[in-house]
């Protein structure tokens, strides 16, 4: 019955399908149009945090455990979500570089990317609107 009620409460509290496609964003008026799947390791992985134009970039991501960063990490890394978080800390300890701002939903991802010029974010691809650029994308 635990494990019954367990399943519910994530049906509910996370609706959103591991396996949708996944778009990585910017905001509309961002003038990068695409980019490599290196880029954007670098990118998440805190090793390079700007645009291949050379402007910095805010990186947004999910809080751990929101079922779309185990998949967005593993199709872009090949790395579970447990040694992106491991990698992670390891990085912090190091206080050489900050993981990328997390967010509880991609509703608020939609809304940040909106608001902030140089922001780059994943949302699932059934999200995406006029107000933001899809720059690369994570296909099932």
């Amino acid at each position: 019955m635990k494990r019954l009620l367990t399943a519910v409460f994530f049906l509910i509290s996370y609706p959103i399908s591991a396996t949708a496609d996944i778009a990585v964003i910017v905001n509309k008026d961002n003038p990068i149009e695409s980019i490599s799947q290196r880029q954007l390791i670098d990118m998440y992985m805190g090793k390079y945090v700007a645009f291949p134009n050379g402007d910095m970039a805010v990186t947004y991501d999910y809080e751990k455990s929101h079922p779309l960063r185990g998949p967005f990490f593993l199709a872009l890394t090949g790395r579970n979500e447990s040694q992106i978080n491991a990698y992670w800390s390891r990085i912090k300890f190091s206080g050489k570089v900050s993981p990328p701002q997390s967010f509880s939903s991609p509703s608020t991802i939609l809304e940040n990317i909106r608001n902030t010029p140089n922001a780059i974010g994943y949302v699932p691809a059934d999200f995406v609107t006029g107000d933001v650029k899809v720059i690369y994308q994570i296909n099932d």
